[in-house]
């Protein structure tokens, strides 16, 4: 069955034979001959079960778990695979969250990790007899690299490493890592699994072993979600695919856009053929994901050029069906330190784009006329 099919198609083994599924809010469940004991808090209430079976059939996955956030997956993940004294490997360009979450609070309870660029070499340099993991990105958030998952893959069975990754940029449309060697994949669902810019929820998914010691620690942390979002997730999901095609069209023709457009020094898409990561991830992506981030000509005052946008708009978060940008080094990334910002790469003339399903052209219009009015504007002022 395809992915478009998937997502709409309706679980046989619930008990409803509706073709959406109802919302059961209730927090109390009797218990007495009814099998498994349900309870929001313990990840297996009705709306929770349906939508988390539908996200791991997406990716191929044996079995899920839905969270209130892309956070609370991700730190209730790491804390159930590493233990005090063990190793882990880190791709440098995480989300900013992310990394913030592995200085402070790995640090704090004892867990030894590095973090190393995306080449191979990096990775296989780092590994340690104590390595547990190794998490990667990919595309990273917010300059679009590529890592080799199927090289990443190899390392870590030659180690018996667990692999996680993120891959909220790319989404269950565009890419599935477990179909090429990773373990675990999280996703921040607020993004494009919810894609409407109105839920907060994150999701795990992986095999059956290791989704049991991530459920047990999730009982601990609590971070579950509520039946109303776990039904809007569920609604959402039907309209992934459509959702995250057209989306993919749009970007591919604006970044091709955007690089030969004077306001613009530089463009990271990984569709374009410059891009330096354009074979690794035309090998292992389906398309090349909705995510587009460029440098705004230095000419050009970056919050002008926001303010003049008309169609598109400065928002924080992304995966939504409307055009979004943001400035990663005072949003995702305001809680990384100067230093590792530039060494990231991530400068104060860097947008990160959003692309959304509007008019392919409308988009261009409302990008021309923003950059038109804020280099006036700049002149002006000067």
């Amino acid at each position: 069955m395809k992915k478009a099919s998937r997502c709409v198609a309706i679980d046989s083994s619930a008990e409803y034979a509706g073709a959406v599924q109802p919302i059961d809010p209730s927090t109390a469940f009797e218990y007495i001959d009814s099998g498994p004991q349900n309870y929001p808090r313990y990840f297996n209430t009705p709306n929770q079960n349906s939508v988390a079976k539908r996200i791991a059939d997406l990716e191929g996955a044996e079995s899920g778990l839905v969270f209130s956030s892309g956070m609370a997956a991700i730190s209730t993940t790491l804390t159930a695979l590493l233990r005090p004294g063990d190793h882990a490997i880190f791709l440098n360009g995480l989300y900013g969250g992310s990394h913030t979450f592995v200085s402070d609070e790995l640090n704090e309870r004892g867990v030894d990790f590095q973090f190393v660029d995306k080449s191979n070499e990096s990775f296989a340099g780092a590994v340690k007899d104590s390595t547990k993991v190794i998490y990667v990105e990919s595309p990273t958030n917010p300059l679009l690299e590529i890592v080799d998952l199927r090289e990443i893959a190899a390392l870590a069975n030659q180690h018996g490493i667990t692999t996680v990754i993120d891959n909220t940029f790319a989404s269950p449309i565009v890419q599935n890592p477990i179909e090429l060697g990773l373990d675990v994949v999280l996703h921040s669902g607020t993004k494009y699994l919810g894609g409407h810019s109105d839920l907060c929820c994150g999701a795990v998914v992986s095999d059956r072993d290791r989704m049991d010691a991530i459920r047990k620690k999730a009982l601990h942390y609590g971070g579950s979600l509520n039946a109303m979002t776990a039904y809007l997730l569920d609604r959402s999901l039907k309209t992934l695919e459509v959702r995250v095609r057209r989306q993919n069209e749009n970007a591919m023709n604006l970044a091709r856009f955007l690089e030969t457009h004077e306001g613009v020094s530089r463009v990271h898409y990984p569709g374009l053929e410059s891009h330096p990561d354009h074979q690794v991830a035309a090998a292992q992506m389906r398309s090349f994901g909705a995510m587009i981030a460029f440098e705004l000509a230095p000419e050009i005052e970056i919050e002008r050029f926001l303010r003049e946008l008309e169609l598109m708009r400065p928002a924080l978060s992304l995966g939504g069906v409307e055009t979004s940008m943001c400035v990663p080094a005072t949003t995702s990334h305001r809680g990384v330190e100067p230093e590792q910002l530039n060494s990231l790469g991530i400068t104060p003339q860097l947008i990160r784009l959003s692309v959304g399903i509007e008019d392919g052209e409308d988009l261009k219009h409302d990008f021309d006329q923003a950059v038109t009015n804020a280099a006036e504007g700049c002149l002006t002022s000067g």
